[in-house]
């Protein structure tokens, strides 16, 4: 499914897919951002995706791989395997009822860097949370997005993270993106320590709402609307 708007962007819903070909669309995508710079209106794209079979990807960042807690025959024994990748970030894990999203968009169109792109993501997802009745907040010592949590002597305490994010940016176009928890299988984030950060709880939507978690569905359409908002 593909649909665009003026001057936008491209939506594409890939469905379930594997890390790899993901990775492969994104690199093909980027290209084509890049070769079509200036000659068209468009921003680029953004791409749907839940994985399948489940993935932990482990940056390059030094020490990522240390935080991989399992050994291979627990990770085969959950059906779970383990991909190298070139964005930011440190280690996390993807699977179905997690809504992945990467954008591939002309950060120059937007005019903004790669600071800025970050608290930029985070703003969509924190408007996507909203709409569902959640509120998130951002950490100062973490990207991302978290709920809960209390103001303590060192910062926010307690908060639980529902959206990672990692990203890439080559000729000031993006690729690599956010990862929000739904219904997420949250038992798979204890065969790391998700994106580094010991002691961090995850969560979902599912696990924050109970019967009222929205469907997968839900949370495309609305987050599709908070980009094509930002962006329109």
């Amino acid at each position: 499914m593909a649909h665009s708007t003026p001057d936008a962007i491209q939506i594409t819903d890939l469905g379930r897919l594997a890390y790899e070909d993901a990775l492969s669309l994104q690199r093909q995508r980027l290209a084509e951002v890049i070769d079509s710079r200036g000659t068209d209106g468009s921003i680029g794209h953004l791409l749907l995706v839940e994985h399948d079979p489940p993935v932990i990807t482990v940056s390059r960042r030094p020490g990522a791989r240390d935080h991989l807690l399992a050994d291979p025959d627990r990770l085969a024994a959950a059906g779970v395997t383990v991909a190298d990748t070139d964005r930011g970030g440190d280690i996390t894990y993807h699977g179905p009822g997690q809504l992945v999203a990467y954008p591939i968009l002309d950060l120059n169109r937007l005019d903004l860097r790669l600071h800025g792109y970050l608290r930029w993501l985070e703003d969509r997802v924190l408007e996507t949370l909203s709409h569902f009745d959640i509120e998130g907040h951002r950490d100062e010592c973490a990207t991302g997005v978290w709920v809960g949590g209390a103001p303590g002597p060192e910062g926010m305490t307690g908060n639980r993270k529902i959206c990672a994010m990692g990203v890439r940016v080559s000729r000031w176009v993006s690729m690599h993106g956010l990862a929000i928890n739904i219904h997420t299988d949250l038992s798979h984030f204890d065969l790391i320590v998700p994106c580094g950060l010991t002691g961090r709880e995850v969560t979902s939507m599912h696990r924050e709402l109970g019967e009222q978690c929205p469907t997968m569905q839900d949370v495309k359409d609305a987050l599709v609307d908070r980009f094509q908002n930002a962006v329109g």
